[in-house]
């Protein structure tokens, strides 16, 4: 249990027994205690935590809640804590104002779990798998993948550290009719390679990338005209041997320099190869959730309150990319047995959402086991102007040409700046900047500066001291409660970021964390000549260490101890 969540149990006890009171004593009439809320005033000049029981009672009890709250206060006993006042405030609010030397605890805390800090067992262990990036391997990552990778790595590390048992998932989509496509692409390039361009037509709707001439032109290197003559779909099943795990391949190299690595790489061809796909089509009929018309088989999405009807199998006898969507989520949450599956896709992707939910219903499924986050696209912009093109290449700007140019915690850290649904703007110019304007910069540039006031105390002979051996008391500065508090709201911020699914909150809390440093540091000399001083401070800018190094690690960033 967290320390503010020890306080706000210490404070909900407190507040309970005087409501029992009040009502034993006939001062106050209700049947139960509501489920009041115990929260950070906003104006800080009212307290350190405050409750709105009085408010929630109000129309049961019959009585102006700014009565029934006096009331309570009355009754209340706070002997032995370290709350030092209760007060009344505006319309009912009872205010508590705590010794602050409450808060000195939290460097006992950090001290003690180290790299724990922050962990909790708010997920109790249940299961969970989130997919993302999931690019197609036709081709090399856009900005797309590098936003949702971010995303998604970063929403498993915080859930993982939540208490949550995460499986980060990549779904190899090596079957279907993009793959299809890509063959027929490949084939083309070989064919006008040996034949020549005006001899062998390029299919209009192929992939027109240059990768795959590269890929046609090793294919060509290595057989030279030997395969033309060979069936085509030979041909092309010869080609996709050679050519889709190599990207795959790349796919994992590329992700791995993003520092994401995945727990499992599950390709689409399982399901296929296992009849998986099929088997789920005729559970779908069984419960009475499909129909032919025009020889196709048809998912009944209108018996959902959804639009129109989904093809399932083709006329042809060819399945849908729908269908095997239906199949991999039925796989993960019945299958493997996943208590929650987590998708991170575009927002082009929106009108999929309440379709493949439906499928999961239809299937006896829980929609609401099925999460799926939308992201929105983001704009890359050089001196206030959107850059598409590679300065390198002449290209669109790939995942391998953005961590060039930024580096990896710079696009990590930028693209869990704003809520995966917002559109942002990713600044090139300032995500390299060695400025405070870079809020990563801030960030690392709070460890590094940390790092090298306790390297200068070292070696003036004074060290990080036990918690046991300093007087916190003394950390009664306004800066030094502040930074205290804002440390110990790190176990919160991990909590609420893994129940809500945004990353955006440890983003934004660790530039808070190392503003509030810096607003410590301008305030109170570390070094100062009273030795007991210097000995808690220290402590405390040990702990602030920690815990942005612990911030940093779970949004898979650096924490450098120079810079």
């Amino acid at each position: 249990m967290t320390l503010y969540e020890q306080t706000k149990n210490l404070i909900k006890d407190i507040t309970n027994k005087a409501l029992n009171a009040a009502n034993e004593k006939g001062e106050i009439d209700f049947g139960a205690i509501p489920e009041y809320a115990v929260e950070e005033p906003r104006e800080k000049d009212f307290g350190d935590f405050s409750v709105n029981a009085a408010m929630l009672m109000a129309k049961e009890a019959r009585r102006a809640p700014r009565d029934i709250a006096n009331v309570i206060v009355s009754n209340m006993d706070t002997e032995g804590t370290y709350i030092n006042e209760v007060n009344v405030a505006g319309a009912g609010f009872i205010n508590f104002k705590l010794n602050p030397v409450y808060i000195t605890e939290i460097i006992k805390t950090v001290e003690a779990e180290g790299e724990r800090f922050g962990k909790s067992d708010y997920g109790q262990g249940k299961k969970v798998n989130v997919e993302f990036v999931s690019a197609n391997p036709t081709g090399p990552m856009h900005m797309g993948n590098a936003r949702g990778g971010a995303l998604g790595d970063c929403l498993a590390n915080i859930m993982a550290l939540a208490g949550f048992n995460v499986t980060k998932e990549f779904y190899v989509n090596d079957a279907g009719n993009q793959i299809e496509k890509l063959a027929v692409s490949l084939m083309a390039r070989y064919k006008q390679l040996v034949l020549g361009e005006e001899n062998y037509e390029f299919p209009e709707d192929g992939y027109h990338g240059d990768d795959v001439k590269e890929h046609a032109k090793n294919f060509f290197e290595k057989y030279g005209n030997s395969m033309v003559n060979t069936p085509d779909e030979e041909l092309k099943a010869k080609l996709i041997d050679e050519t889709l795990y190599k990207n795959i391949a790349g796919l994992k190299t590329g992700l791995e320099a993003y520092r994401i690595n995945y727990d499992v790489w599950f390709h689409e061809s399982t399901l296929h190869n296992e009849n998986e796909v099929m088997k789920t089509v005729e559970e779908l009929t069984e419960r009475g959730y499909t129909y032919e018309q025009d020889g196709a088989i048809w998912f009944r999405a209108t018996d959902f309150g959804l639009e129109k009807d989904d093809v399932l199998v083709r006329a042809n006898g060819f399945v849908t990319y729908f269908a095997a969507d239906i199949a991999y989520h039925k796989n993960k949450l019945l299958t493997r047995n996943f208590d929650t599956a987590i998708d991170i896709w575009g927002a082009d992707h929106h009108g999929h959402v309440a379709r493949l939910k439906a499928a999961m219903q239809a299937l006896g499924i829980n929609p609401d086991r099925l999460e799926i986050i939308l992201m929105q696209l983001v704009r890359l912009v050089r001196d206030g102007e959107a850059v598409r093109m590679s300065k390198r290449t002449g290209k669109a700007i790939t995942l391998n040409d953005l961590i060039e140019e930024t580096g990896v915690d710079a696009a990590r850290f930028y693209f869990n700046l704003r809520q995966a649904n917002s559109h942002f703007e990713f600044d090139l110019e300032l995500a390299v900047r060695q400025s405070s304007e870079n809020p990563v910069f801030y960030v690392q540039y709070a460890h590094a500066r940390i790092c090298g006031i306790l390297a200068a105390m070292a070696e003036q002979g004074y060290t990080v001291k036990a918690f046991s051996d300093i007087n916190p008391e003394l950390l009664c500065d306004a800066k030094e409660i502040e930074l205290m508090k804002m440390i110990a709201k790190f176990p919160e911020e991990i909590k609420a970021s893994a129940i809500i699914r945004e990353p955006s909150r440890i983003t934004k809390y660790s530039m808070d964390l190392a503003a509030a440093f810096h607003a410590f540091y301008g305030a109170c000399k570390v070094g100062c000549e009273d030795e007991s001083l210097r000995n808690a401070r220290i402590a405390l800018v040990a702990a602030c260490r920690q815990t942005i190094k612990n911030s940093l690690a779970v949004l898979g960033i650096d924490a450098p101890e120079h810079m």
